[in-house]
């Protein structure tokens, strides 16, 4: 008998998920977050689980984990003192940036926060060039004085990134070397192993923010681990990397920034697996918890990868899933602005002191305190029974922060920070898919997270899409999603070759360099050789353009893949860009192997359907107010786990359960399937109506 446990940390909770092996059996739970120290959350939780379930934690033979540390770190500014050495001349490039700009025409708009102390940059003499061959050599004696220079300014780590390293490592390694001969004891990053691409700002952005965040990671590893092996746990825990992958819990040490949006991920990774048991080829990802909204595009089972994106100001090039995020949660504030305007978020109240109903202290309104007044949430109780709420409060937040200054009543004010939020949360969907070149209206919309099945069906209606999809347990999928995925290693490379048959060979040699690469990593994690699995991509863009588009191809590059690969490349680029040009010369950029390795997962059964099963008791009547509508009416509330496999519930209804409510609102009909999604539907008039 064993068992597998996945844990995902949030703002305001943390989910557990745990699954017997043996019987097939899988439960969820929810425990209040400690912001502080996430492990500790995590520990209790466990340890709780452990408990009640009656299990020795010898038994747990699987335990993974999203972590939040990297990015409250990025957020909260409390990385580590850090230094830089770089080619002379350089040493400005984080602060010169590159040429885009996040609000072209604001002369104000402040940069972001200098990562790195005043006076720690530090420039030495060396240049290679963009072929790969030295112009100056690397001054050693320089080197050594830098080193020593920021040992005696106490910096925790240092980054180190210089000119075309990409292309020849020589000179950062060397460097690395002197570091480790003068300070042995400090954090290092270089360019060269961390991000071996082109683009110096984008390299040495990632290289700083890895380095920033190394030794504030390793602190917390440390204690995490030897937290868990107090608990009597013995397996070597896993954490969750932004490409949706998990890895074994001290490579995150060499790499931190790449567990930066590592949470959200694994809702993605969780949402693909539900939307293949579904058979659902297009889904558009909605995880709303209680501090902001993630949003992500599936297509074909395949979750879209975005090679760089900016975190807190700064570009991070490394494979992440794309992910859309803004402020918008279950407790983003409401409140009336200088300009007597609405506005709900992005700050919010988080698990302290949470939302005005929670009875922790919070005082001002949120988005859940606007649902409870609305009826749309329990008015009582949450969390299955466990967690008591007072309304009254929730009022009182709303009437005085909202109500007393405006003109709206309490009903009117509680509708217009839902109607406000859900417009946020359109424009977050619009971000994955409109602006990408998709069609929302051909997706169904999945909802999870524990406030996501609230706002769905509301936010779907406006968008145009038709179908979503709440899977069971919605408020946990994170931590489930975490049982569901593989191991993997993104390896990439540039160098630029034009793409014709002349340079077949050359790529097929750079991909089976990388590929040899991969299975080193897989190999250092215990994987199996049957295990393991690749995919490789290449970026391309026209001759004089600068941006690239990813275009797979296939391990063995071959001249059909190559004929293959500029074909996909222009029809992709017509698909962004409307237009492409069959007559101009394509460049290969960078070249990117992910070396896969399977872990074994839940088998999740499908129950017998029950043709026409009749809906449950309700549990409650209550009046509500939806989205669209001036008055409150009478809807029933049922219990999520007395509703069958087969059965139909029309809308208006509620749909409750321990980590989450569903809102079936007027004019949407819900169909529990045998895997017990929540299929609803869009079966009233026009869209848009009211």
């Amino acid at each position: 008998m064993s068992y597998m446990i996945g844990v995902d940390v949030g703002g305001t909770f943390t989910d557990f998920s745990i699954f017997d092996k043996q019987v097939g059996k899988l439960q969820h739970f929810k425990h209040s977050s400690t912001p502080d120290d996430p492990s500790e959350a995590i520990v209790s939780g466990i340890l709780y689980l452990l408990e009640v379930n009656r299990i020795q934690p010898e038994k747990v033979s699987y335990l993974a984990h999203g972590t939040t540390v990297a990015t409250n770190a990025l957020i909260e500014k409390k990385g580590a003192r850090i230094g830089l050495i770089t080619t002379k001349g350089f040493k400005d490039l984080m602060e010169i940036g590159w040429q885009k700009r996040p609000s072209l025409y604001n002369l104000l708009k402040e940069k972001p926060e200098s990562l790195i102390p005043p006076g720690l940059k530090c420039e030495v003499e060396e240049r290679i060039l963009y072929d790969g061959s030295i112009d100056i050599a690397l001054n050693d004696g320089e080197v050594r004085r830098a080193v020593r220079y920021l040992q005696q300014q106490n910096v925790h780590a240092i980054a180190v990134c210089t000119l075309f390293s990409f292309i020849n490592p020589s000179h950062e390694q060397r460097i690395k070397d002197i570091i480790l001969e003068e300070f042995p004891e400090v954090y290092i990053t270089t360019s060269s192993e961390l991000v071996p691409e082109i683009r110096e700002y984008s390299r040495m952005s990632t290289t700083v923010l890895n380095t920033y965040l190394g030794p504030v990671m390793k602190k917390y590893i440390n204690k995490f681990e030897n937290s868990i092996a107090d608990s009597g746990i013995e397996t070597a825990p896993y954490v969750t990397q932004s490409n949706g992958s998990i890895i074994s819990i001290h490579e995150t040490i060499e790499s931190p920034i790449k567990t930066a949006v590592s949470g959200p991920s694994a809702g993605v990774i969780g949402a693909s697996y539900i939307a293949k048991q579904s058979d659902i080829s297009k889904i558009i990802t909605f995880d709303m918890g209680g501090t902001s909204i993630d949003v992500s595009l599936i297509e074909d089972g395949k979750t879209q990868i975005s090679n760089e994106r900016l975190i807190e100001g700064y570009p991070a090039r490394i494979p992440m899933i794309d992910i859309a995020t803004l402020g918008a949660g279950g407790g983003s504030i409401g409140r009336i602005d200088e300009g007597g305007v609405l506005k709900v978020g992005p700050q919010s109240a988080g698990a302290t002191p949470g939302p005005a109903c929670y009875m922790r202290g919070g005082t001002l309104p949120t988005v859940t305190d606007a649902n409870v007044v609305l009826g749309k949430l329990n008015q009582e109780k949450i969390l299955g029974g466990r967690m008591e709420i007072d309304i009254s409060l929730a009022k009182k937040a709303i009437e005085v922060n909202i109500c007393n200054q405006s003109t709206l009543d309490l009903a009117s004010a509680a509708a217009g920070i839902i109607s406000v939020v859900n417009s946020n949360m359109i424009r977050a969907i619009r971000l994955v898919s409109v602006e990408k070149g998709y069609d929302p209206r051909e997706f169904t919309l999945m909802a999870f997270g524990g406030a996501g099945p609230l706002h769905a069906c509301e936010v779907a209606e406006k968008m145009g899409i038709k179908n979503v999809l709440v899977p069971p347990s919605p408020g946990t999928l994170c931590s489930l999603g975490l049982l569901m995925a593989d191991t993997k290693f993104d390896v990439s490379l540039s160098r630029v070759l034009i793409a014709n048959s002349e340079n077949i060979e050359t790529v097929r040699d750079i991909i089976g360099k990388m590929i040899v690469e991969g299975n080193t990593m897989l190999e250092k994690e215990g994987v199996d050789r049957t295990d393991r699995r690749f995919t490789c991509t290449i970026e391309c863009r026209y001759d004089r353009q600068n941006y690239e588009i990813p275009i797979e191809i296939g391990t063995n590059f071959t001249e059909a893949e190559m004929n293959q690969l500029i074909y996909d490349f222009h029809e992709q680029h017509n698909k962004l860009y409307g237009y492409s040009n069959y007559n101009m010369k394509i460049q290969m950029v960078n070249y990117r192997v992910s070396a896969i390795g399977i872990i074994e997962k839940p088998d999740l059964k499908e129950d017998e359907i029950i043709p026409d099963a009749p809906a449950p008791m309700p549990i409650q009547k209550r009046e509500v107010m939806f989205e669209g509508h001036e008055i409150f009416k009478s809807t029933y509330v049922f219990n999520r786990n007395e509703i069958k496999s087969g059965c139909t519930i029309k809308g208006p209804a509620i749909i409750e359960e321990m980590d989450s409510t569903t809102i079936i609102p007027p004019k949407w009909v819900a169909y529990t399937d045998g895997f017990k999604n929540i299929r609803a539907s869009y079966i009233g008039g026009e869209i848009f109506e009211s």
